[in-house]
């Protein structure tokens, strides 16, 4: 399961399970603007006649700056919207089953990250189609540039995909996108790949300058990680679409360049092949790049039992990371309350249950939390959850560290032990979870 949309811009990709499905489709949008605009701050103006033209330069400047010679020459191409369009639909009926689209799009919507009126495929098809820059197939070893760009726009997101073109060459990029061991490790992963592909685009363009980022201070690199409501509001499609698809899009470019960054920062050139050899397991540690170099590594969390679980099939299950924590505390209880809750997640399981007689659907849920205050905090912000993602919601038992009651789609017990914080959601009336 994800439960998570996930940007990357190399494509396609064959999700392993129930992986995320967009995992299969998405690639470089145009989430580049922030970071353009930073690059004529400092300068990068040189843009060649054709966004092809230069590309021999581009690559030998990307080998200087990571030390990768490339093992063989990238291969290119062109394509139109419509045909765009058409490659994407035919990706969707090609790879991706209706019950893996159904158990996606179940899952959010039990959640709370989208609504119940969402349509998770026409959704992202049409995202994309109004998104795409250009991709880096994998299979084909070969780059795609979208037609009718602006050239300077396009001269540097040539540069990205071609720094995913010399990655893929060392690390098999389709193999290590597969290896990650979560729905969250996934997510470290393509932030590890659209963050290096990002930061060396910005450094390709900083050094055409006479500039290098490592003498670009933090703060100036936050241009380029601007809030996803900014940039929505330049596109129609991204700015009607739910809080966390836009975050979900966002995540991997403009978090993984600040990691990118402080990885870089310390570990210089050897840093580049470190996060594929050694590629962080949550998004915490893309978050705070600190824990990544201190290995501080996501609990396992075991998630509640029904006492009657042999009349239920798994439709999906997976893990939620701080980054999914963040944006269902910031969708229902604000911004800062998931600045000072979230960074306290330590581990989290979730899954969608049906029973085999009636269809009923129910989401099981557990996360760990760094301290039993910590786990409070999450355990009263979580009331906000359930209230604001259900249309109606009868509390039928409010005690301290338990709640219970009904909403829109049946009971839930909501119940904290310590730094464990759980609940059962769209039981059948009077039914009782068996807790372990």
């Amino acid at each position: 399961m994800a439960f998570i949309v996930r940007a990357t811009d190399t494509l396609p990709y064959t999700s392993r399970g129930n992986a995320a499905i967009l995992k299969n489709l998405m690639f470089s949008a145009r989430l580049f603007s922030p970071v353009l605009l930073l690059l004529l701050v400092l300068g990068a103006t040189a843009v060649a006649e054709t966004p092809f033209a230069g590309i021999d330069r581009a690559v030998a400047e990307l080998a200087a700056i990571t030390g990768w010679k490339p093992l063989k020459k990238v291969q290119y191409d062109t394509m139109d919207r419509v045909a765009l369009k058409q490659y994407l639909e035919k990706k969707v009926k090609e790879e991706i089953k209706p019950e893996e689209i159904r158990s996606e799009e179940l899952a959010l919507k039990k959640l709370g990250l989208v609504p119940m009126e969402f349509d998770f495929a026409r959704t992202m098809v049409d995202l994309l189609t109004e998104q795409a820059a250009a991709f880096y197939d994998y299979r084909k070893k070969k780059l795609f540039l979208l037609e009718g760009g602006d050239p300077l726009s396009q001269d540097m997101v040539v540069v990205h995909e071609l720094a995913h073109a010399l990655a893929d060459q060392r690390f098999d990029l389709g193999k290590f996108i597969k290896k990650g061991k979560s729905d969250d490790a996934s997510l470290a992963r393509m932030a590890v790949m659209e963050g290096q592909a990002t930061w060396l685009m910005m450094e390709s363009g900083s050094r055409r300058a006479g500039m290098s980022l490592k003498d670009v201070p933090g703060a100036l690199l936050d241009i380029a990680g601007s809030s996803p409501d900014a940039i929505a509001s330049q596109y129609p499609v991204l700015g009607k679409a739910p809080l966390y698809i836009r975050a979900s899009l966002m995540f991997p470019y403009s978090q993984g360049l600040r990691f990118s960054h402080s990885v870089f920062q310390k570990d210089g050139q050897e840093g580049f092949a470190r996060v594929f050899r050694e590629p962080p397991v949550s998004s915490q540690q893309i978050l705070h790049p600190e824990a990544y170099f201190a290995k501080s590594m996501p609990v396992d969390v075991p998630l509640p039992k029904l006492h009657d679980e042999r009349n239920w099939n798994v439709v999906t299950s997976g893990s939620l990371g701080e980054f999914d924590h963040a944006i269902l505390l910031e969708q229902y209880s604000g911004k800062e309350q998931a600045r000072v809750i979230a960074p306290q997640w330590r581990g989290s399981s979730a899954a969608v249950l049906e029973h085999k007689g009636t269809n009923r659907t129910v989401l099981l849920y557990a996360s760990e939390w760094a301290t039993a205050e910590s786990a409070r905090k999450m355990f009263e912000e979580y009331r906000n959850v359930l209230k604001g993602k259900w249309k109606h919601m009868r509390i039928a038992s409010d005690r301290p560290g338990s709640l219970t009651g009904s909403g829109d789609d049946g009971d839930f017990r909501v119940w904290l032990a310590g730094t464990r914080l759980s609940s059962v959601e769209g039981l059948p009336p009077v039914a009782e979870p068996k807790v372990n």
